[in-house]
């Protein structure tokens, strides 16, 4: 029998972000849709498993493992698991990212209270 979520049943942070966790749901994914203005981002933080980012709109600088990368719509970044990364939006619009977790749902460890520029 599917599951269907309706969109109105996935509430967006204040900063746009909407999280969908797979265990309730029967799922072995989880991920967020982020919306995310202009010099925003998560902190660093690390996952016990790969995470895989679809970049929808927009421009990212990721940080991965102390390397830059920067993508654009289009493009898939891939990254290990247990590799310290975080993100930051580097366009003047809006950001939309999939970011992709292959687990019912998110575990993540932040590895710095205060986000340093990226």
């Amino acid at each position: 029998m599917p599951t269907v979520i309706r969109s109105n049943a996935l509430v967006p942070s204040p900063g746009g972000t909407i999280l969908f966790e797979g265990g309730p749901h029967g799922a072995n994914v989880s991920f967020f849709l982020v919306d995310n203005e202009p010099g925003a981002g998560p902190a660093l933080h690390v996952h016990p498993y790969p995470e895989t980012w679809i970049v929808r709109e927009g421009r990212a600088r990721f940080t991965v493992d102390g390397e830059v990368i920067e993508a654009g719509a289009g493009d898939i970044v891939v990254v290990e698991a247990e590799t310290p990364h975080r993100f930051k939006n580097i366009g003047e619009d809006r950001l939309e990212i999939i970011c992709i977790h292959p687990s019912n749902r998110v575990i993540q460890r932040d590895l710095e209270t205060e986000r340093p520029e990226v």
